[in-house]
């Protein structure tokens, strides 16, 4: 899901969008896409209507400080339950790269069996922070999704 206003205007490529429809397909991953303006109730809805038939979404764009920055806030809106491991990992890799990591202010986390994670809106972020989701993310939506996974707890 792109949170943009030029993308849903149609004045700005979808970069980033294209970039994670690139590495999910890669992993064979079935994708849908969705562009929404930098609005709160929009995001909400969107995210709200995606996580209700997919297993992973994945946002690029509205994390940052901009006055219209608002991912964050309509994510946490809409959550369960919060991944806050995830989105940590994703903003350490990026402070590792970049100054401009201590800006993102995505977050993580879990509606119905859903897995949501915020990235940043430029394509580097994006192909960054998948890097640092992806070895996880097989493990989790089998979590989610309640299939028996080697390194799950089970009662006696």
């Amino acid at each position: 899901m792109t949170v943009s206003d030029g993308v849903s205007a149609g004045t700005r490529e979808d970069a980033s969008g294209d970039l994670l429809e690139e590495l999910l397909a890669a992993d064979g991953y079935e994708v849908v896409r969705c562009v929404v303006p930098d609005d709160r109730s929009a995001i909400e809805a969107a995210l709200t209507a995606l996580a209700d038939e997919a297993q992973l979404v994945l946002t690029t764009g509205g994390t940052g400080l901009a006055p219209r920055d608002v991912t964050p806030e309509a994510t946490a809106a809409v959550l369960d339950r919060i991944a806050a491991g995830i989105a940590e990992a994703i903003r350490a890799d990026a402070v590792a790269r970049t100054p401009h990591g201590l800006l993102s202010r995505g977050v993580a986390g879990v509606r119905g069996r859903a897995l949501v994670v915020n990235l940043p809106g430029s394509t580097g972020g994006c192909r960054d922070g998948f890097a640092v989701l992806r070895p996880a993310l097989g493990h989790a939506l089998a979590l989610l999704a309640g299939e028996e996974t080697p390194h799950r707890q089970t009662a006696p």
